[in-house]
């Protein structure tokens, strides 16, 4: 039996390649890559551990931003993988950005201008639970805006994101890849549980018979705006333990390559001794 894929060869495995044209029917969102249940435990236990020393490096050394986008339908995952893989994180550099309907505030300008305003800094993380692509997403498949003005989006968002690389940040983005039986699942699951009832609301049904239109506009966003600066990665979400342990291999690999270092001392400091 062939060995699972971690590391840098599951990283490999997951990433859009620029210029490549995607058709989300040809990725398998049970894929597993040879992790099992059972198993996968301990790794993603041990990719938590990483992402927790990785990120108090960057943060002592200040030099970078790291920004990880998650993009999916309804009930893709994003909260929880949030929940379940950028706890790893200390809060103290590291903010998590909700986007929602524009306010108006934020309609009265440009629609990145919410999204510049909230990229992290040097030193920080920021995860975007949602994002500038719901100005490809959402927009086009609603016809809130004319098809001219969502398709040069494509473009603008690339040279966003290339001017934040060029200032430092390095771009991780996910979409998280579930089908649309695991969907219908995941709601039916929302509607029974007390607990959980509050997050479903009607307009998800609606949503939902736009599945078709939805994956296409996916498909030409990870198509078009998967680049060396700020690749995308699919990762299969229907097993939910699968999606953490390959979020948290794909981050802690590209933030292990950047080889953060503690700060030096400062020579002035040789020597002292706290009385």
């Amino acid at each position: 039996m062939a060995r699972p894929l971690t590391g840098s060869a599951l990283r490999d495995q997951l990433r859009v390649s620029p210029g490549a044209k995607v058709r989300l029917a040809g990725h398998d969102p049970t894929e597993t890559f040879g992790h099992t249940k059972d198993e996968a435990g301990p790794v993603i236990q041990a990719g938590l551990d990483r992402l927790t020393a990785l990120q108090e490096r960057i943060w002592a050394e200040g030099k970078r931003a790291i920004l990880i986008v998650l993009q999916g339908v309804d009930t893709a995952g994003k909260d929880g993988a949030v929940s379940h893989v950028m706890s790893a994180f200390n809060p103290q550099g590291c903010t998590v950005t909700s986007f929602k309907v524009p306010t108006a505030e934020e309609m009265a300008h440009d629609y990145l201008w919410r999204v510049h305003r909230v990229a992290p800094g040097r030193g920080t993380i920021g995860i975007f639970n949602r994002s500038h692509y719901e100005d490809v997403l959402v927009v086009r498949v609603h016809d809130l805006v004319p098809r001219a003005v969502w398709r040069r989006r494509y473009g603008e968002i690339n040279d966003f994101e290339a001017l934040l690389a060029d200032n430092g940040a390095t771009i991780i983005k996910f979409f998280l890849h579930i089908s649309p039986d695991e969907q219908r699942r995941r709601l039916q699951a929302r509607l029974d549980d007390p607990t959980k009832v509050w997050k479903f609301q009607k307009g998800d049904l609606a949503e939902r018979k736009l599945w078709p239109a939805y994956q296409a506009a996916y498909e030409d966003a990870l198509s078009r705006c998967s680049t060396k600066a700020a690749p995308w990665y699919i990762i299969p979400a229907d097993h939910k333990w699968f999606r953490d342990l390959a979020v948290a291999e794909v981050v802690g690999q590209t933030l292990a390559d950047l080889k953060p270092r503690y700060p030096v001392a400062s020579p002035d400091l040789a020597g002292l001794r706290v009385e």
